[in-house]
Order: structure tokens, then sequence, then C-alpha cells
């Protein structure tokens, strides 16, 4: 491999030739061999965004040389373009403040305009990093804008589309399945009876609730930190430069993006993350319990409840032949899991402000929007392969109500609580239905038992 000289504060280190990263980007490589985790796609597809727009406001500002700024401008695209996604190899677990990628985005971008400039791989000249990529901004105002804008992008553009097909797939069972009556269950236990829609009814709520817990965190997620520079003073940014950059960003992607009120708060806290991320664990943990019940619903074939079967979609055992299992719902709950983990690393990290800036942004960052995504594709597979082609036994749902004691309960305004104890303790101890020892006991008809059991509201 050929290698250039690159320079930083700290000296010389030899770059291989075709990198268009920089010294910084480099000892970042060197410096953090920590896992295999880096940041997704959104992440640097945002960053390279604010570099872009920050290039054409600098522009127009005066602050730097407009055919420099068409060079940045060229390079911020590509990356977004993805066309330059090997040169971001830095580990998540680095300097707490995601200087070191920062840095590897204003060295990539640097390299690539003076490419673009002089035919040449160089990081400082006449494009340079720090002053032209990296004009009237700072790690510390960009990498929480980062986070921002692309929890929001994503919660907004996938994960909110997403929840919404799930919700409307259970909305139709919730219609398809109105008129099954079944039992219901407390404590795993036979309750009275209910709909399978009513039940389904339920899970479409849940969903619903879900969306607008996540759109109420939009007007939080849409304040960027950009233009606070170091500690959030704005030293070294001009006047305009953040009310434009933001208003370019919001052109762009469409999203109500603003200035933060306060600086001060964006940079040195990471409350909003934290808030978001308590959101995304409540959506996680509905959706478990959906997938447990689902999954509950579905077993047997033959010697579980069976009131409701799910798609084929794969053999279930090595051992067990013709065995199905729930896989749909069993992803979901894996995912669920994995969400509520990042959530408590997300705390963890939201404690991590300590003065003017959040420490533990880098971890904060890849958490977050690692559960955005799950639960994004968790719920496009919840609802294309499982809750889509959900079917009623309905035999079984009524051979079940017929087999459960607590139907009793709709006895008790006309023979009383004790009565229907009585009842109920009765029917278990002979293993008679509470229909054939009432119909025994001659006190009611059989069509008129059969209404008040069965039909009763």
């Amino acid at each position: 491999m050929n290698y250039r000289e690159e320079t930083d504060s700290l000296g010389t280190v030899r770059v291989p030739e075709l990198a268009y990263y920089g010294a910084q980007t480099l000892r970042a490589i060197e410096n953090f061999p920590v896992s295999t985790l880096r940041f997704p796609f959104v992440f640097i597809h945002s960053l390279a965004l604010i570099k872009k727009c920050a290039a054409e406001v600098n522009s127009k500002l005066g602050l730097i040389d407009p055919e420099k700024a068409r060079a940045i401008i060229a390079a911020s695209l590509e990356v977004m373009d993805g066309k330059h996604n090997d040169q971001f190899d830095i580990d998540v677990f680095q300097t707490g403040s995601g200087t070191s990628t920062n840095m590897n985005m204003n060295e990539v971008i640097a390299t690539r305009a003076n490419e673009i400039l002089t035919g040449k791989k160089k990081t400082k000249s006449p494009v340079h990093p720090n002053d032209d990529v990296n004009r009237c901004q700072s790690s510390n105002d960009v990498i929480p804008s980062v986070i921002h804008l692309a929890a929001f992008s994503q919660i907004k553009e996938k994960l909110i589309p997403a929840l919404t097909i799930l919700d409307q797939e259970l909305e139709k069972k919730a219609v398809q399945f109105a008129a099954i009556k079944k039992i219901g269950r407390t404590h795993l236990q036979d309750a009275v009876v209910m709909t399978l829609g009513q039940e389904f009814s339920g899970y479409a709520t849940q969903v619903g609730l879900a969306i607008k817990r996540l759109e109420g965190v939009y007007g939080r997620l849409s304040n960027l930190a950009i233009g606070g520079t170091a500690v959030g003073t704005g030293l070294n940014a001009h006047p305009e430069f953040a009310r434009q950059v933001i208003a370019m960003i919001g052109d762009i992607t469409n999203l109500p993006v603003v200035e933060s009120d306060n600086h001060f708060e964006s940079q040195a806290t990471c409350d909003t993350a934290v808030e978001t991320s308590g959101i995304l664990k409540t959506v996680a943990v509905g959706l478990m319990k959906i997938s447990n019940d689902i999954r509950w619903l579905a077993s047997g074939p033959r010697c579980g409840l069976g009131e409701i079967t799910l798609p084929s979609l794969q053999p279930g055992s090595s051992i067990m032949p013709g065995k199905v299992n729930p896989v749909i719902p069993e992803v979901v709950i894996q995912v669920g899991a994995q969400v509520i983990g990042n959530d408590a690393t997300i705390t963890i990290g939201g404690q991590g402000g300590y003065f003017e800036l959040n420490t533990m942004l880098p971890v904060i960052a890849y958490n977050l929007l690692q559960s955005i995504d799950l639960l994004a594709h968790a719920a496009k597979l919840f609802s294309e392969k499982c809750i889509r082609g959900i079917t009623a036994n309905k035999e079984r749902c009524e051979r079940n109500i017929k087999q459960s004691l607590a139907i009793v309960t709709n006895l008790v305004p006309d023979i009383g609580y004790d009565q229907a104890v009585l009842i109920a303790k009765k029917a278990y101890e002979s293993g008679k239905t509470i229909e054939e020892v009432i119909l025994a006991g001659k006190k009611f008809s059989k069509e008129d038992l059969s209404r008040i059991l069965y039909d009763k509201k």
C-alpha cells in the first residue's frame, strides 16, 4: 500500500494514499479499536447535510471563498449519496463529544473538495477541514444537532409509517373478528366473554397511542444546537449562521427544525434523547405485550389455546417434524428487549452531561438510532408477515366459552354471587360445564340460559 503524509497538532502520520480522511481520523481509528460498531448511514448522511448547508451559508455570508464552497458542497453531496461510506471507520466508542467523527467528516469532505479543485488528495489545501468545512461550528453543537436531526427524520419517515400500517392491520382484524365471541382472560385465568374483535381493538389502540407519543416529541427533536459552537456562547460563529443553516436544513428535509432556544441546555444535556428513548421503550413494551398475547392465542395447534392461527413461515424444529413456531412475534419480542437495553444505556448516557457538554454523545446516538431502526423493521414485519395473515378459529373460541367456569358471572344478577360460586365449584369438581349444572337444577329454560350465558353484553 502506498501512503501520503498528513499532519495535525501532534505531528506527522502516514495515511493510505487512496484514503480521503486525514491525520485526526487515522489517530482515532488507531486509538479506539473497541468494537465493530459504527455509526449508521443516517447519522453520516445528517452530518454531511449540515456540512453542505454550512458551506452554502458561509459562502453567502462571505466567510469562505465561493469556489471552495462549491467544492465542499459537491463533496458533501457525494457523502450524502453514500459514495464514501468506507471512509468512516471510527468506532462508536470514542471521544465522548464525537469530535473524532466530526473531524472524520471534515477531513473526508476537505480532501475530496481539494481533489475536485486540484486533482490531488490533500487534506488541508486549498480547502481546510477546520477553517473551511467546520467554519462557524464545533463538534459540541454539530453532534447534538445530528442526533436530533437523524432521530427526527427516522421516526417521521420510517418508524411512524411502519407503526401506522401495523395500526391499520390490527384495526382490520378488529372489524373482521367483531362477531367472534371468545373467553376473556385475567391473571392467565378464564374471565368473562368478550369478542376477538374487542381484543384486537385494544392492540390497535396501543399502537395508535404509540404513534401519538412519538409525534409528541417532535417539538423537542426539532430544536438544533447548531450555532452554539464550543460551550453555547456562539463564539466564532456569524450571528446569522445558525438561522440560515437551520432554515436550509428544514427546506431540504421538510422537517420543522428550529434553532435551540437555549444553546447551553441543548449542548450540556441530552434530555430530549432520553425522553425519546423512553417513548421508544414504551413502544417496545407495547409491541411485546401484543406479540406475547398473539403467540399465546395461537398456541397449539391442538394442545394450546388455539383461538387464532398465524401464517406458517418456516419449519420450527430441527427434530420435531411438522412443528411451526410463531417466529415473527418472537422477533418483535427480542427487538423489544434490545430497545429496553438501549434505553438503559441512553439513560446512563444522559447523566453524562458535565457542565457545558455531554460526553457520551456517540453511544447515545448509536443506541437511539438503533432503537428507531429496529422498531421500524419489527413493526413492518409484524404487519406484513403476521397480523395480516391471522385467521380466527371460531369453533375453538366457542368451545372454550362453553368450557369456561367464568361465564357463571353472567348469572350473578339473577341468582346472586354466593349461589354462582357454588355452581362454579360444582361444575369444576364434576367436570361438567356451567350450562350442564344449571340445566340439571331446572331453574332456567335452555333458551333463557343460553341467552344469559352467551348473548348477554
